[in-house]
């Protein structure tokens, strides 16, 4: 179906060049020769745009460019009467190279138009908080296999800071830090199933450069956030959450009444884990650095609690009566590592995943001999790098969550413009729960 120009039509619009323009031929009908008159204006506004352009009752004006709903033509070239003008546009704005879809005409005139610029945090070297600079950068435009995120709030992680420091190489600089969020689908490349394309669509995921306002992410990596579910729960149990349920069922190979100790227990992916080795009827200890902390993981599941300003070795022997500890998870690094080779059972797992205190030193492999122990370095990624796997244990995680057994406690929320304290709250080790940035 075509529609004419309407004379009310801004100036801009009735001037528009002739290429803009292709004309779709048609055999004049009776009805086309005794409106001529009624839409001379529209003849008026043919001759301005081309003086050779062919009359309104020969040719039918298409325009290929996309204009405001109020004036926009329809694609189909059957010959037809003026129709009303949709309510609603279904496509991007001319500024952009890429298209969105939407279920709706209704959703579509929800979504608002894109920008070309937004905010997002980045280092241009290595070094301290003060390294972190809040620019202008032009907005990611998706692949066919990517969709747009409008991120609603990104998660702080310890990666993050040694990305910052450099204890991780930066690919390149400047780079935007980040490693998860949660938002909505804005835009989709063409080949995004469409169950992810819809614009509105809730989704997380795990990717790079999750500090920005908007995210480029392969669709193999965006999950669906189910309605009872919050953007902040999401984002906040994401990455720390599948890290530890992960670590648990396959690192670590949990049994129910085996001894766990959970090292930084108070802490984001600590709380997680006394509350999912909970879930598992083991048997844990929590190490924290104050009293507070202390009490915070025995409200979680933590059945015994030791400061680790204390002898951990000591009070762990006399805990577990001399057997030690089946599987120890150490986020600590450095200055727990040797400890956990004294208090570690016979034919223990110990499972090293980060570098709070610095990272472990080179050591001997002779060391895990004398008590066969089974040390790991695990990656949540490698876990859930098949997509069957990221949904699999993406359910079982948001499972956990929305039956009660896992409680997502959020430390504080962050402006964007306010990350370098952020970093600086994460390296004091005087956080509980999770940090995240506001992304609006």
């Amino acid at each position: 179906m075509a529609q004419l120009i309407p004379a009310s039509a801004p100036r801009a619009l009735r001037t528009i060049t002739a290429t803009a323009i292709r004309p779709v031929v048609t055999a004049p009908s009776a009805s086309s020769l005794a409106s001529r008159r009624q839409h001379a204006s529209s003849a008026r506004i043919g001759r301005r745009i081309s003086s050779d352009a062919p009359a309104p009752h020969r040719h039918q004006l298409q325009l290929s460019l996309p204009l405001h709903p109020r004036y926009a033509l329809s694609a189909s070239s059957a010959p037809r009467t003026r129709a009303p003008a949709p309510t609603a546009p279904t496509t991007a704005a001319a500024t952009r190279n890429f298209t969105t879809t939407a279920s709706s005409s209704a959703k579509a005139a929800k979504m608002a138009p894109l920008p070309a610029t937004m905010k997002a945090v980045q280092i241009a070297k290595n070094g301290g908080p003060e390294v972190l600079e809040l620019n202008d950068v032009p907005v990611p435009q998706p692949a066919p296999n990517q969709v747009l995120v409008r991120n609603r709030f990104s998660g702080v992680n310890f990666i993050d800071t040694y990305f910052r420091t450099g204890l991780y190489a930066a690919p390149a600089f400047p780079l935007t830090l980040g490693r998860e969020a949660a938002g909505e689908v804005v835009a989709a490349g063409a080949d995004v199933p469409p169950a992810l394309r819809q614009p509105g669509t809730r989704v997380v995921y795990m990717d790079q450069a999750t500090y920005a306002q908007f995210s480029a992410v392969p669709a193999d990596k965006v999950v669906v956030i189910p309605d009872a579910l919050t953007y902040e729960r999401a984002a906040a149990a994401f990455l720390q959450g599948l890290t530890a349920w992960t670590f648990v069922r396959e690192a670590g190979e949990v049994k129910p009444g085996q001894w766990t100790l959970v090292h930084a227990a108070a802490g984001g992916v600590g709380l997680l884990l006394v509350q999912m080795l909970r879930s598992v009827g083991a048997k844990i200890i929590g190490t924290a650095s104050s009293k507070e902390k202390c009490e915070l993981a025995r409200q979680n599941g933590a059945e015994w609690t030791v400061n680790s300003h204390d002898d951990v070795v000591a009070k762990v022997k006399e805990i577990t009566g001399g057997h030690g500890v089946d599987v120890i998870f150490d986020g600590v690094g450095k200055a727990t590592f040797d400890a956990d080779l004294e208090m570690i059972a016979m034919k223990g797992h110990l499972i090293s995943f980060g570098n709070a205190s610095g990272a472990v030193p080179p050591l001997s492999i002779l060391k895990l001999g004398p008590k066969n122990v089974k040390l790991m370095r695990p990656v949540v990624n490698g876990y859930v790098a098949e997509r069957a796997d990221l949904e699999r244990y993406s359910a079982e995680l948001f499972d956990l969550i929305t039956s009660g057994k896992v409680n997502v406690a959020i430390h504080k929320t962050y402006a964007l413009k306010d990350v370098a304290q952020a970093h600086q709250d994460i390296e004091s080790r005087k956080t509980t729960g999770k940090l995240l940035i506001d992304c609006e």
